[in-house]
């Protein structure tokens, strides 16, 4: 029994049979509408999207250049975790992309979307997924500050 005592019983409540839509790493710019399209689904009733951006500083210090790469099994890590996502909640549709290579302060570098039958499912779903990605999948962050210092994230 659900809220209000409604039984969910559709198959609309239940998580799709092969809800992962859209998984990628691409060295061009990333779409937020193309991975929100690739989470249509007529029984979600709530789709929760994160867009990460390159930010002008870290740490208080600004951010001159900025680069992304990743590790050759990162496209497989990728799935791992959304896979785990969808096992963990009633994921209608998951899609994620993460951006490689040079970017510019603005530039998109992760966009993730999971749709859900209700809205705190697909906000958890999506915290995870993002949470999950950034902690798990080789990705790793090339900061150049404007003073000439450098860091590594996530490496």
């Amino acid at each position: 029994m659900g809220r209000m005592g409604r039984r969910y019983d559709h198959p609309g409540e239940l998580a799709a049979a092969d809800p992962i839509r859209l998984l990628a790493i691409r060295d061009t710019p990333l779409s937020v509408d193309e991975v929100f399209g690739a989470v249509g689904d007529p029984a979600a009733g709530g789709t929760a999207l994160f867009v990460g951006t390159v930010r002008d500083h870290d740490g208080g210090t600004d951010v001159g250049a900025l680069g992304y790469s990743a590790h050759p099994t990162a496209e497989a890590e990728l799935r791992r975790v959304a896979e785990k996502v969808a096992a963990d909640f009633p994921v209608r549709a998951l899609a994620a992309v993460h951006r490689v290579g040079d970017l510019a302060v603005g530039d998109l570098a992760v966009v993730v979307a999971v749709a859900c039958p209700h809205r705190a499912e697909a906000f958890a779903a999506c915290r995870r997924l993002i949470d999950d990605l950034k902690s798990e999948v080789p990705i790793w962050k090339h900061q150049t500050f404007a003073d000439g210092t450098d860091e590594w994230v996530g490496a």
